[in-house]
């Protein structure tokens, strides 16, 4: 499952995660999300991506970072099966870890560019939408998109400012009340994606992408990485994390969400 080479005795990246596949060439990992057909994003997952990040961060051997998922699926998003049949307790647990997880992603220092491979809703447009760069499979059948709200999730202010650092205010405000789900094409006309290519050639495209930023000065890079998106890693503080998510947490428990939630899992049990 794990391929690695090109990696001097220094490196500090691991390599042995049960949800993720780790290679390296030129001192760059693909990191391609690794978890069944579709990649749910479970507590393990959560556990190995923030892992991961914070170890590429500090690795001087790594110089970027490709993350890619499967065949039709880039991540489905949360696994809501998972996160359906847990107490109170591990609900807040899972969703703190999934909150720290998004800002490690965010912040990491390094170019970072999703190649998507097909579906990538929810959660699965979270990890998207923490690259510095985007490449997605074309075709119709294919959505990207924040649609928790329908389902009955609060979104958080912090991942709506991760949204709208991309789309703008206006545009991420509307798509979040709706929980619109939109193809590739659509995704590119409003900058959720950069590239909207063959799904042949969705991981070349951004190795070729990656191949520009090497050019820089890695350095320069990466400070200015930082300063760019300053205000938005600002407004991701996890000082406050308990107050960030007590909205959300207490409409989890809700009985309307808790329905909602009760046929989305029977669906997918299906």
């Amino acid at each position: 499952m794990v391929h690695n080479t090109n990696m001097t005795s220094n490196k500090t990246v691991q390599t042995n995660f049960e949800t993720l596949a780790v290679s390296t060439k030129d001192n760059i990992i693909t990191l391609q999300l690794n978890r069944g057909k579709a990649n749910p994003i479970n507590r393990q997952m959560i556990s190995d991506l923030h892992t991961f990040f914070e170890q590429a961060a500090q690795d001087e051997d790594v110089n970027g970072v490709i993350m890619t998922g499967k065949e039709k699926f880039f991540s489905s998003g949360l696994d809501l099966k998972q996160l359906y049949a847990m107490n109170e307790e591990e609900v807040e647990e899972f969703w703190v870890a999934f909150m720290k997880m998004t800002k490690v992603i965010a912040s990491f220092p390094k170019p970072f560019i999703a190649a998507i491979t097909g579906h990538s809703p929810a959660g699965g447009c979270v990890l998207a939408l923490c690259a510095d760069y985007r490449v997605m499979a074309e075709g119709e059948k294919y959505l990207i998109g924040l649609n928790e709200i329908p389902v009955g999730i609060v979104v958080p202010k912090v991942i709506f400012d991760l949204y709208a650092f991309w789309i703008g205010n206006k545009t991420a405000y509307q798509y979040l009340l709706e929980g619109k789900l939109i193809n590739p094409n659509k995704a590119k006309e409003i900058g959720l994606v950069d590239e909207v290519v063959s799904a042949d050639k969705v991981l070349a495209h951004a190795e070729e992408k990656m191949e520009d930023y090497a050019n820089f000065d890695g350095k320069t890079w990466s400070i200015s990485k930082s300063n760019l998106r300053g205000g938005m890693l600002e407004e991701m503080n996890m000082d406050n994390l308990d107050e960030i998510l007590a909205p959300m947490l207490k409409q989890w428990w809700s009985p309307r969400t808790r329905s909602i939630l009760k046929m989305i899992v029977a669906s997918l049990t299906k």
